[in-house]
């Protein structure tokens, strides 16, 4: 019985340390907790929301990565007409021959032109951000 708690207590010592090296835990510290997708997430936006330049006043912005084929881009605001909180919500799908642009309530769209070129590179920055200041790696790691 003892043997077994101790090899429990090892194997979640193990999987902390492991996950610690993954996701980047705060070490030296009472706070010992692996980050959650949501924090990741979180802390992803953080650099993706000002990609698109500066966000006005009254305004939220989110711009992450949900997955290896969905960008998402979230913005709310305050209409100055009506007092009313607006948002919209615009989903990314990465497709080997075309990227689809989904906003609510929308038909789907195909991504061209101008708005192609400023995803591509708001992608190449937050790739290269989110690895270098999130993950602490260089971005050619973070892509092999």
């Amino acid at each position: 019985m003892f043997g077994r708690k101790r090899k429990q207590r090892k194997d979640n010592q193990l999987s902390n340390k492991l996950l610690s090296m993954a996701v980047g835990t705060v070490s030296g510290s009472n706070l010992k907790r692996a980050l959650t997708q949501r924090d990741l997430i979180a802390k992803e936006s953080e650099i993706g929301r000002h990609l698109f330049g500066p966000i006005p006043k009254g305004h939220t912005r989110e711009f992450f990565c949900l997955d290896e084929y969905t960008w998402i881009w979230y913005e709310s605001w305050t209409d100055t007409r009506t007092g009313k909180r607006q948002e919209c919500t615009t989903r990314y799908e990465i497709h080997p021959n075309v990227i689809l642009k989904i906003q609510d309530g929308q038909p789907y769209q195909e991504v061209t032109d101008q708005e192609l070129h400023n995803l591509a590179h708001a992608i190449r920055q937050y790739t290269l951000r989110v690895a270098r200041d999130v993950y602490k790696r260089p971005f050619a790691e973070a892509v092999a």
